[in-house]
């Protein structure tokens, strides 16, 4: 099964790509390899949530928001190469703005690696870090950027 079947099976529509809120693109490829830039959570043009984990946003809310990051990055994917094209998910970063003292930034990325995971299945496993800053752009609590291998097509 494809991924776009997997999506349209699962009743997930890719967004829009959001755009660019500086002087980059959304996804770069490079021989067999696309990167994303750092997605944030926006939904229909505007930030889902804002602040920092541990203290104004949840857990669960905040994995939650790691799943739209990683929609939002797979758009970008999917815009500059084809979401079918992808081999493998081969790495997931995602920084979690933390308020002091919170450690639980690997159940926030879980819900990027997650949506992942059921996309892609086994393609879909990846290598990950999952970093807690003081800050993200435009006070949000979560940004996720991927890695992946894809396959011959331009």
């Amino acid at each position: 099964m494809t991924a776009s079947q997997r999506l349209r099976e699962l009743g997930i529509e890719l967004p829009s790509v959001v755009k660019p809120a500086g002087a980059y693109r959304p996804a770069v490829r490079s021989g067999s390899l696309v990167f994303t830039a750092g997605q944030v959570p926006v939904v229909d043009g505007r930030l889902a949530a804002t602040g920092k984990v541990g203290a104004e946003v949840g857990v669960e809310e905040a994995a939650g928001l790691a799943r739209t990051c990683v929609l939002n990055a797979l758009a970008a994917v999917n815009e500059l190469v084809g979401i079918d094209e992808v081999r493998r998910v081969v790495k997931v970063t995602g920084f979690v703005a933390s308020s002091p003292g919170f450690t639980a930034q690997p159940a926030v990325v879980d819900g990027a690696s997650a949506l992942l995971g059921e996309v892609f299945g086994e393609a879909g496993e990846h290598a990950r870090s999952a970093v807690g800053v003081a800050e993200l752009p435009m006070n949000s609590p979560v940004e996720v950027e991927i890695v992946c291998e894809v396959g011959a097509g331009e």
